[in-house]
């Protein structure tokens, strides 16, 4: 949207002061997200133009046109279109521009504005093939929809001559790229490794059985120097129960063979899941069979959610086997705290270690800078005054914390 107005002529500037039109690219995945997206667009400032963008006026129209004052809605994935909706609203017109915002799939070359010169984050889809009971995501995305390997691959050329060194593959769900065009994710993440260059690619998250489909394909590419050693596959549960109710298409069995086929071939990938605590009906044995999957699969990374309700899905008529919140909030903490005691555990075996990182961000201690070792781990070079932005060090790991690691630059 950035790239698009700047091109059209707009002026972006960073501060409210300065803008007459404020436009928010929103999310509202979490009950505790779009309570956050909301108290936001009320503190836009009176005598603003307010535009509200992103998956909010999809998932929840009604509670936006009820507690925000706006001038203009548009869904995800807007693209080109954004500067018509501006042009609209900057002449007083109001515009709820939400027609096929689930079909929409804009140009991969359009202009962009990146926030950081070295990474290039890359949608490949919209919408997925899953149906998870939780999922209110579902109602803002649509169904897949793919873009070709050839234009992806555009786009990846198109960077690289800019200076890209870092490539992010995102979608809602990586693994079922494709499926709705004749191809799959492991033919994708081939043809971009064979794009001449130095530079690293980062695979998004991956469901586990759309993962599972393709698997010793993905073990391939994964081997392959382009692409780092990390694999984010969301288990949600450790019960096969909460799982189908859940409405996810694995069970906690297939979902540790994965696991074990991907550290079989590369020992220190890094390993990151999502649960989600409280889900209706997850009994304390259910619950406890998730600590015991985390301590048996032992995750570099957990990402721990407490369960909320969210407009029209399924699991908001559940209310018979409502967990209380309160027990919802202890299942976190637990949760979370185990996570984290792992997490040290794994990242203190990388103390000693020697290797290449490629410094891909500035850190926020002062004169700090942060970089990625081969297996996506964060590594933290403190106290260093000139700039490392984009350089391959080097390093030694002195430390080790629960969420990075500390280096040394050896040269």
């Amino acid at each position: 949207m950035a790239g698009c107005l700047a091109k059209a002529g707009y002026k972006l500037v960073k501060n409210f002061d300065e803008a007459d039109i404020v436009i928010y690219n929103t999310c509202a995945v979490k009950g505790p997200t779009e309570n956050r997206m909301i108290s936001l667009l009320k503190r836009v400032p009176k005598g603003k133009k307010l535009i509200v963008a992103g998956c909010l006026p999809l998932i929840n129209f009604e509670r936006l046109r009820k507690e925000v004052k706006f001038e203009g809605v548009v869904g995800p994935a807007v693209g080109e279109k954004i500067v018509n909706v501006v042009k609209r609203v900057s002449t007083g017109e109001k515009v709820v521009f939400l027609s096929k915002a689930l079909e929409a799939k804009p140009d991969l070359n359009l202009p962009r504005v990146r926030l950081n010169p070295l990474i290039s984050i890359i949608p490949v889809n919209y919408g997925c093939l899953g149906a998870c009971t939780y999922c209110c995501v579902k109602f803002s995305r649509g169904k897949l929809r793919s873009y070709t390997i050839q234009k992806i691959l555009e786009r990846v050329k198109k960077d690289l001559a800019e200076g890209v060194r870092e490539f992010w593959i995102t979608s809602q769900d990586t693994a079922c790229y494709g499926r709705d065009i004749g191809s799959n994710l492991a033919e994708l993440l081939e043809a971009i490794c064979d794009v001449r260059g130095k530079f690293k690619i980062r695979v998004g998250m991956m469901t586990p059985n759309m993962a599972e489909e393709i698997v010793e394909n993905l073990i391939h590419n994964f081997q392959d120097k382009h692409i780092f050693k990390f694999v984010h596959l969301p288990v949600q549960s450790g019960d096969n129960y909460v799982l189908k109710r859940m409405n996810r298409y694995y069970s906690v069995e297939e979902f540790k063979e994965i696991i074990y086929i991907f550290r079989k071939k590369i020992p220190r990938i890094t390993i990151a899941t999502d649960v989600i605590c409280g889900f209706p009906g997850e009994t304390e044995e259910a619950f406890n069979n998730t600590l015991r999957l985390i301590r048996e699969v032992k995750p570099d990374i957990v990402n721990v959610s407490k369960f909320f309700v969210r407009p029209k899905t399924v699991a908001s008529k559940m209310k018979d086997d409502f967990v209380p919140f309160k027990e919802i909030k202890r299942r976190s903490r637990l949760a979370s705290d185990l996570a984290r005691k792992i997490a040290f555990e794994r990242n203190k075996s990388w103390v000693g270690w020697k290797g290449e990182v490629f410094i891909d961000e500035v850190g926020k201690f002062k004169n700090s800078w942060v970089g990625r070792n081969f297996a996506y781990k964060p590594v933290v070079i403190k106290n260093v005054n000139s700039n490392l932005l984009g350089e391959n060090l080097k390093v030694k790991i002195s430390k080790a914390f629960p969420t990075y690691l500390e280096g040394e630059i050896i040269y």
